[in-house]
């Protein structure tokens, strides 16, 4: 039985078709039809991926604007800054939205470091 090398998760490419998708999902949402449940489901999802780009290397040392999204994406990550429980719903999506809207952002910056073109 041939074993069959262990991937590398590290080095595994981001998935920016996938990513291109859950952000066009969640920009498509109206709030008067998302129940709080849905917005807290992609706010999940779409800080996951905001997390996952954080760890790319995407030039923020040398680039000030990239610097900037950077700075932008901590301050929504900051527990204190997200939506609890109580937060009302409508805050609660527009909480969302940014960090759809910062996720595509970093998502572009991505693309332009290692080729290709965004979705």
């Amino acid at each position: 039985m041939t074993e069959e090398p262990e991937a590398d998760v590290d080095n595994l490419p981001i998935d920016v078709e996938s990513i291109s998708g859950i952000t066009d999902d969640v920009l498509k949402m109206e709030l008067s039809t998302s129940t709080r449940e849905d917005i807290d489901f992609k706010t999940t999802r779409v800080i996951g991926l905001v997390s996952l780009l954080l760890a790319e290397e995407l030039g923020a040392n040398d680039d000030d604007e990239v610097m900037d999204l950077f700075r932008q994406a901590y301050k929504l990550l900051d527990l204190t800054n997200r939506p609890g429980r109580q937060t009302p719903s409508f805050t609660a999506f527009f909480f969302m939205r940014d960090v759809a809207n910062l996720t595509r952002r970093l998502t572009w910056v991505y693309v332009e470091r290692n080729g290709g073109t965004p979705q």
